[in-house]
């Protein structure tokens, strides 16, 4: 053993292994580690240099400031404003190098994939290939930690229900080997993981049917069919014919779905008969910092996450459409949207305007849906630091969690598809 060859990495001392890779150890309270899973991430020794760098800057500035605030008088105004505007700079590239030591390659989840369609391909008589593409995408920690399970199942899903025996995939002239496809994307802020499959696709008529024989649907209900693809995200909704250990267990996608959106993501289906389906996960890149719109709704302050918001905008009265025991709605390019009034779903007083026409409207959209969400006034677009509100306080519908703003008080970060079922209430 060679003591040289030893990496020290603030205080915790690892082996390299062949890469030379340090591990920094994070400690978990107690023995409560070993239930929460892997506690080190595995990081390159590239970004920790970086952040060291980071660092050597940070501390010349701040000695910098400092010698400006021991004899500071109004001549030194310039002076102290270029620190301060260094030491801006500074601090976002040392919280983008710190949040970049906790992204990791989805690949350590792709990876397990093979042997997994493999198996199950054998014990289900199918010819499956399975094809990853963007495998070194990066993404948070805790992301590439709970996204597995809710990955394995929509993967076992589509080799049960979508590939179908190869005598039928060639009975209606497909090649006998049906493909399963695993995609990882950065989009804007978010990452996108999209399982897809070149199987027999939805039949929104057997979903329909499944859901009015388990009462979860009355008999007269119209659906879209974005509405009708949704149906399987119901608790106890299953289509298999028998109960196998692959599926129809009745434990399915609506698990799949609280799982992702307790990670602040949401899940999509698009589906064609015969043709196939694709199920999309949209996902935040990481959970700790979110770009965000202020809002004012009388004396409080809240911050609408940037990627939902459309647009703003203020509306005539002749726009706006009332009905009976439903709410609002109004007419935005064709379209009826409708209106969620802030102060009413939080029961904010000291409101600057309750007339729609006088207030301000933000289009927002969350899992498909648009509305407009009637507030005060815009106050600008800042990053926020996320803190939970669940393990701090409890679970509130309609907010994802918190933040403390620049004057010390707290703002609620909204989560717009709570919102809109939370004003559907």
């Amino acid at each position: 053993q060679n003591p040289a060859a030893e990496h020290v990495v603030q205080a915790g001392i690892s082996k390299p292994d062949e890469s030379s890779t340090p591990v920094i150890k994070e400690k978990a309270p107690g023995d409560e580690a070993k239930n929460k899973g892997s506690t080190s991430i595995r990081v390159d020794t590239s970004k920790i240099d970086t952040l060291i760098n980071m660092v050597g800057e940070l501390v010349i500035t701040q000695s910098m400031l400092s010698l400006i605030g021991e004899h500071f008088d109004m001549s030194k105004q310039d002076q102290l404003k270029n620190g301060l505007a260094q030491l801006e700079r500074h601090t976002r590239e040392l919280q983008e190098s710190v949040m970049n030591i906790r992204m990791m390659p989805i690949n350590s989840v792709f990876s397990r994939f093979s042997r997994l369609v493999h198996d199950l391909s054998n014990k289900l008589g199918k010819k499956i290939d399975l094809k990853l593409i963007g495998e070194h995408t990066e993404v948070d920690k805790t992301v590439v930690e709970l996204i597995s399970d809710p990955l394995v199942h929509l993967v076992r899903n589509s080799l049960d229900h979508g590939i179908e025996m190869p005598d039928e995939r060639l009975a209606v002239g497909k090649p006998e080997t049906g493909t399963v496809s695993l995609e990882a994307y950065h989009r804007g802020g978010n990452i996108v993981i999209e399982v897809s499959d070149d199987g027999k696709g939805l039949d929104k008529d057997r979903l329909r049917a499944k859901a009015i024989e388990k009462g979860l649907l009355d008999e007269d209900a119209i659906l879209t069919d974005k509405q009708t693809f949704e149906l399987i995200f119901m608790p106890g909704f299953s289509t298999a014919e028998k109960l196998t250990d692959i599926s129809g267990r009745g434990v399915g996608m609506d698990v799949v779905r609280r799982n992702i959106q307790a990670l602040g993501g949401n899940i999509e289906i698009i589906s064609e008969l015969g043709k196939g389906s694709t199920i999309s996960i949209h996902l935040p890149l990481t959970l700790a910092i979110l770009d965000g719109q202020s809002i004012a709704v009388g004396d409080e302050t809240y911050i609408v996450p940037l990627g939902s918001i459309i647009e703003s905008l203020h509306i005539k009265e002749e726009r706006i459409n009332r009905v009976a025991d439903k709410g609002e709605t109004f007419l935005l390019r064709s379209e009826y949207l409708p209106i969620i009034r802030m102060h009413e779903i939080f029961k904010v007083p000291n409101v600057k305007t309750t007339k729609l026409s006088e207030g301000l409207l933000v289009v927002v959209e969350g899992q498909g849906v648009r509305c407009g969400l009637f507030v005060d006034d815009l106050l600008g677009q800042q990053q926020v630091v996320i803190k939970s509100l669940e393990a701090n306080y409890r679970r509130i519908e309609g907010v994802s969690g918190a933040t403390i703003l620049g004057d010390g008080s707290v703002a609620l970060i909204l989560d717009i598809p709570g919102l809109v079922r939370l004003a559907n209430q």
